[in-house]
């Protein structure tokens, strides 16, 4: 690691082009109510997030997924990180998918995961948090 990185803190977290978290609504009446009352789960990576959704058994069926930027928040398709069969995907295989779906589309909402080589978010926590 360089001086420079030392000082200034991790690369991806400053680059405006990527999520600086992620994170994952359920709704705790699972639709019984007239409107949600959502559970905010988070992790500053999208393996993170998921690998702690899975650990707290919440199925993708149940589960809205948010790439948070510093002014918006915008939706992920659950179903780029999941199995054909709806089972979550694990790392790096959910990196692979969300980068073989940008690749194909170029949605900038994808970007940064890579099918080979270095992570883009190695230098993030991939712990998860929640429910807030």
């Amino acid at each position: 690691m360089n001086i420079a990185r030392k000082w200034v803190g991790p690369k991806s977290k400053y680059d405006k082009n990527l999520p600086y978290t992620y994170e994952a609504r359920v709704d705790a009446l699972s639709g019984r109510g007239k409107e949600p009352l959502y559970q905010h789960y988070f992790s500053d990576t999208i393996c993170g997030l998921i690998q702690y959704l899975e650990e707290n058994e919440i199925r993708p069926s149940e589960v809205n997924v948010f790439g948070v930027y510093r002014k918006e928040q915008i939706p992920l398709e659950v179903e780029r990180c999941t199995t054909p069969d709806g089972a979550w995907l694990t790392r790096p295989q959910i990196c692979q998918s969300l980068e073989a779906h940008f690749k194909e589309t170029l949605e900038e909402r994808y970007k940064g995961h890579v099918d080979d080589g270095p992570c883009s978010f190695e230098d993030r926590d991939r712990k998860g948090i929640g429910p807030y």
